[in-house]
């Protein structure tokens, strides 16, 4: 009945196995709650207007991408 028996908790622990004697520590389980909903906000017809309008694209956009184009050509000629 000592650190050498595999029936005894002493035994089991010496040896750290698991059993009837000695269980193992179950770990807790938990749920991940989901977020609740948040409410619509309600839209005038004053913020859909500003939301249904879009940004036009910047004219140094348009020089940007004609460069790399010419960029593009320039490299497919030299190859």
């Amino acid at each position: 009945m000592g650190k050498g028996d595999k029936k005894t908790k002493r035994g089991k622990i010496t040896r750290g196995t698991f059993g009837v004697r000695r269980r193992r520590k179950k770990t807790k389980t938990f749920v991940v709650a989901k977020k609740k909903a948040t409410p619509a906000k309600k839209t005038t017809p004053a913020t859909k207007a500003k939301t249904a309008t879009k940004a036009k694209p910047k004219a140094a956009d348009k020089k940007k991408t004609k460069a790399a184009e010419e960029k593009k050509d320039a490299d497919k000629t030299e190859s």
